[in-house]
């Protein structure tokens, strides 16, 4: 639980730094983001986990079941 709880909080720490080194930038991204077809954006996220996964599974070196 220790683990989950520290990799909840590099996440969170990942994730807002694009917002405090480059604002404005973030505000023109999120804007192009919400203007995508949720077909894209679904196939975005599925390959963003497969990505995890695969990146997981390599780390650990161990089979995924």
């Amino acid at each position: 639980m220790k683990l989950f709880i520290l990799l909840i909080g590099m996440v969170l720490i990942f994730e807002g730094l694009p917002y405090v080194a480059a604002p404005e930038s973030m505000q023109a991204w999120l804007k192009k983001i919400s203007e995508t077809r949720p077909e894209q954006l679904r196939i975005m996220g599925l390959i963003a986990i497969a990505a995890g996964l695969l990146l997981c599974w390599i780390v650990r070196g161990d089979s995924l079941f």
